[in-house]
C-alpha cells in the first residue's frame, strides 16, 4: 500500500482521504535544515540527519493559550495546539495518556541532603504504566493520517506493551518486536494485548536494524514502525513531559532535570518542549540544566560525555536496566549538545547502585520504579555528591515506567523481613513488636 506524504498540515492519505496533523507544517531536518512535506518519513534526503516536526505554532496571548490548555482534558490533548495531531484528537479512540503525577519529594530530599524543592515526575501511572504510552499516542495518530493498517516497533520492552495496548484500542493490527532475554513482567504485558509479538536473537540493537531491514520491504508495506518510519511524531510525545511538569510546577521551569537516556529522544524532546514554551511566553526565560542518566553497562553517552567527545562509541549492552540497554543510541549526539549547552551533564551508575536507588525511592516516596526510574535516582545522588548538581535549586527527576514490570532486579534482596508461627509469642521473639 503507498502512503501519501501530507503538505502543510492537511493532505490527502492512500485512498484519498482528507488527513490533518493540526499545527505540524513540515519535516525539518536538524542538521541541514531543509524541510519536507509530512510523511511517514525520519531521514533527510540530502544528508541522512534525523527529521523532526516543525510548526505553526498557535497566536495569541500566552494567558488565553493558558486558559485553552486548562479547558482541556487530563491527558495530553490539552497540548493538542502545540502536537502533530487533529483538534479533534481527544474524541478519536486512544489510551489517551499524561498528566501524571509530579510528586514534591521531601523525604527523598532529606536523604539526598536536598534544601531545595525536589519533585519526582512519576510516569508509571500511564495506561501501561511507562512513559511510552505519551509517544505511541502520538504515533497512532500519525499512522491514522497516513493510513497504515499495522503499528509495530522495536521495543526494549515498554514501548511494545504501549504499542500492544494502542493498536487494540484504535483497532491497528500490531506486530512487535523485542530481544528474546526481556523481563518476564514486559514480555506478559506485550502480548496479552493480543498483537503478534516476535523475540529476535540479539539485543536491540539487533532487533532495530531488523526492522530497519523490513521497513524496506514488501513484507513491511503497510506497516507503521512508530519509532522508526513514523519517529518524527512519535518523538514528539515526550514534549508532553516538559509541558505537564512547567504546568504543574505553577508555568516555571525547573532548575534542573535529571532524565534517563536510552536512544535519548526523550531527553532531547524534552529540551525541545521547554524551548516552545519559553518562545510561546508560557513560562519565563530563565537559564535550567538538562542531567542525563544511564547504567554504566550501557553507557555510551556518558563516556563520551567524560571524554570530551562528540561522537558517541557504540557498546555492547550489559545492565539490569534493560529498557536503556542501547548501545547505539541514536540521539546521543544531540543530548551532548544539549547537556553542554545548558551546563548539565550525563553520568552513570551500576547495577547494585540503580537498587538501591529503587529502594531508596520505595522506602522513601511510596514510589516502586522500575530500573531505568533507579538510574535517575542513583545518578542524582552522585551528582549531588559530585558537586554537579545543586542542592538548593528546584530538581525534578523523572521516574518512567513501574517497578513490577522489572521485579527480578530487586527480588534477590528484597522478601519478608521475617517468617513466623502465627503466635503473639512468636511475633514478640522476632522483635518485630513496637517498643
Amino acid at each position: 500500500m503507498a502512503v501519501q506524504t501530507v503538505q502543510n498540515g492537511t493532505g490527502a492519505n492512500a485512498a484519498g482521504t482528507t488527513v490533518d496533523l493540526g499545527p505540524a507544517a513540515a519535516l525539518s531536518c536538524r542538521e541541514c535544515g531543509e524541510r519536507f512535506d509530512l510523511g511517514p518519513i525520519f531521514a533527510c534526503a540530502s544528508c541522512f540527519g534525523p527529521l523532526e516536526v516543525a510548526y505553526d505554532l498557535p497566536s495569541g496571548t500566552p494567558d488565553e493559550l493558558k486558559k485553552r490548555i486548562a479547558a482541556g482534558p487530563d491527558n495530553i490533548w490539552r497540548y493538542a495546539p502545540l502536537l502533530p495531531v487533529p483538534a479533534d484528537v481527544a474524541s478519536k479512540p486512544n489510551i489517551n495518556p499524561g498528566f501524571t503525577k509530579l510528586v514534591k519529594a521531601d523525604n527523598l530530599a532529606r536523604e539526598l541532603g536536598i534544601t531545595g524543592s525536589l519533585h519526582v515526575k512519576d510516569d508509571s501511572g500511564n495506561p501501561t504504566h511507562s512513559f511510552k504510552d505519551r509517544v505511541v499516542a502520538i504515533a497512532v495518530e500519525a499512522a491514522r493520517a497516513f493510513g497504515f493498517t499495522t503499528l509495530s516497533c522495536s521495543s526494549t520492552g515498554n514501548l511494545a506493551g504501549a504499542v500492544g495496548a494502542a493498536a487494540a484500542r484504535a483497532g491497528f493490527r500490531s506486530c512487535v518486536f523485542i530481544p528474546h532475554d526481556l523481563e518476564q513482567g514486559k514480555v506478559v504485558m506485550a502480548a496479552v494485548y493480543g498483537g503478534d509479538l516476535v523475540g529476535i536473537e540479539g539485543n536491540y540493537d539487533d532487533v532495530n536494524r531488523f526492522c530497519s531491514e523490513l521497513i524496506g520491504d514488501p513484507l513491511g508495506e503497510g506497516w507503521g514502525f512508530v519509532n522508526v518510519n513514523l519517529r518524527p511524531y512519535y518523538g514528539e510525545g515526550s514534549k508532553t513531559l516538559a509541558y505537564e511538569i512547567c504546568e504543574q510546577l505553577g508555568w516555571r521551569l525547573p532548575d534542573q532535570l535529571v532524565i534517563p537516556i536510552a536512544s535519548g529522544s526523550q531527553l532531547t524532546k524534552i529540551d525541545k518542549g521547554l524551548q516552545e514554551l519559553i518562545k510561546l511566553g508560557l513560562v519565563e526565560d530563565k537559564p535550567y540544566k538538562i542531567f542525563g542518566a544511564q547504567a554504566k553497562g550501557c553507557s555510551p553517552v556518558s563516556t563520551a560525555f567524560k571524554a570530551g567527545h562528540d561522537v558517541v562509541r557504540p557498546q555492547k549492552p550489559d545492565t539490569i536496566a534493560k529498557s536503556l540497554a542501547i548501545g547505539n543510541p541514536a540521539d546521543g549526539p544531540y543530548v551532548l549538545d544539549i547537556a553542554r549547552r545548558t551546563g548539565g551533564a550525563v553520568e552513570d551508575v551500576d547495577d547494585e547502585q540503580i537498587v538501591d536507588a529503587i529502594k531508596l525511592l520505595a522506602r522513601t516516596e511510596g514510589i516502586f520504579a522500575e530500573t531505568a526510574g533507579g538510574v535517575t535516582v542513583g545518578v542524582t545522588k552522585k551528582l549531588i555528591e559530585s558537586g554537579l548538581l545543586d542542592p538548593t535549586l528546584t530538581t525534578v527527576v523523572l521516574n518512567t515506567g513501574d517497578g513490577l514490570k522489572t521485579l527480578d532486579a530487586v527480588a534477590p534482596t528484597t522478601g519478608p523481613t521475617a517468617t513466623i508461627r502465627p503466635s503473639l509469642d512468636a511475633f514478640r521473639d522476632a522483635g518485630l513488636a513496637a517498643s
